[in-house]
């Protein structure tokens, strides 16, 4: 029994011979994640579901998108909760040992998984590039930074991530197995090390690589500034996109090097059975870190967005005292938040930190 990036390379869990060995046995590892998984997934939906819910709320009731930065937050929300559609039938595979879903499903759920993933990094790419445009390049940032261009660049990264998983789609299948049927990414036999160590780098290189690098420009060119010109409200506007880049590369670093590792087996190691057995092991223990990063998001909105905290109460208050129609952005009519002025020395319309 696999889950999609368990079984981006090939499947672990199924048995392996090593020389003249006896074929190494890994029903407990199966066992094991049968045990666990399930309820920290569980977990992990249900406040993944809420928190990104009440983001996506918060954003259309008080920020209206009116900024590029509302626009990549919400896109980020939506990357989390398209990531946490697929929850739930992992965690029935995971319970029944058996995919009952289909083929086609098998496929779309596989996809949709990278799709959020890719997502997701490139959304919090674009907000370390945003937050760099306006603090750096605060001029230039006067004319790109606008509705218009968030809108674009958001629809670019969504093809983007759709292209970047379309292995996900392509090579996972349902087929029967041993009396149940398991949904995992099959790579053709004649090009199977080929396409996994593709896959892995691909993940690497997106996922870790890319990101860090813009990081490093992007953050070295605002620390520089800031230690020339001090100034609170700018060091407010860097903080939150920082906290969630550096959360990002906490919880997804462990599983992108432990795939890396399991591609590479080969050629990084030798191959024996309680090698196999304990790289098994930490793909699923970084798997479920990887995981919980789909609900991590609000609860650093919460502590770090000050903004956040009072939209949410204001959120907290309309649940309690309005009907739902009135709760819709669309049904009602206040007046918007007044942008802040726009000024050369802050280079950035409403600069604040997204929330």
């Amino acid at each position: 029994m696999e889950t999609p990036t368990s079984t981006m390379d090939y499947d672990r869990t199924t048995e392996f011979d090593y020389g003249d060995t006896t074929p190494c046995q890994k029903e407990d590892l199966r066992s094991f994640g049968a045990q666990l998984l399930p309820p920290l997934y569980s977990l992990v939906f249900v406040i993944g579901l809420v928190g990104n819910i009440l983001v996506v709320l918060v954003l259309l009731q008080h920020k209206r998108l009116k900024n590029m930065t509302s626009i990549y937050l919400l896109n980020l929300a939506i990357s989390d909760l398209l990531f946490l559609f697929t929850l739930p039938f992992w965690i029935h595979y995971y319970q029944k040992d058996n995919w009952v879903f289909g083929n086609v499903m098998c496929k779309l759920l596989s996809g949709l998984y990278y799709v959020g993933l890719y997502s997701e990094i490139f959304f919090i790419i674009l907000l370390t590039m945003d937050r760099y445009l306006a603090i750096v390049h605060a001029v230039f940032a006067l004319r790109a930074r606008t509705v218009t261009f968030g809108i674009i660049t958001s629809v670019v990264s969504w093809v983007l991530a759709f292209l970047a998983a379309i292995p996900g789609f392509y090579f996972s299948k349902s087929q029967n197995e041993s009396n149940s049927y398991s949904c995992s990414i099959y790579f053709p036999y004649e090009y199977h090390n080929h396409w996994k160590r593709i896959q892995a780098l691909k993940l690497n290189i997106l996922g870790l690589v890319l990101p860090l690098v813009i990081m490093i420009v992007c953050y070295t060119g605002i620390i520089k500034i800031l230690l020339r010109r001090p100034n609170e409200r700018k060091s407010k506007a860097v903080r939150l996109i920082f906290v969630i880049m550096i959360i990002f590369f906490l919880f997804w670093t462990p599983f992108n090097l432990t795939l890396f590792v399991s591609a590479f087996e080969g050629v990084l190691m030798d191959s024996n059975c309680e090698k196999s057995k304990q790289l098994d092991l930490a793909i699923q223990v970084t798997e479920v870190i990887s995981y919980m990063h789909c609900c991590v998001n609000p609860i650093i909105y919460v502590f770090v967005g000050e903004r956040f905290r009072e939209y949410l109460r204001q959120l907290f208050h309309r649940l309690l005292s309005r009907s739902p129609v009135k709760l819709l952005p669309f049904f009602h009519t206040e007046n918007q938040e007044k942008a802040s002025s726009i000024s050369p020395s802050t280079g950035e319309q409403e600069l604040s930190d997204g929330f």
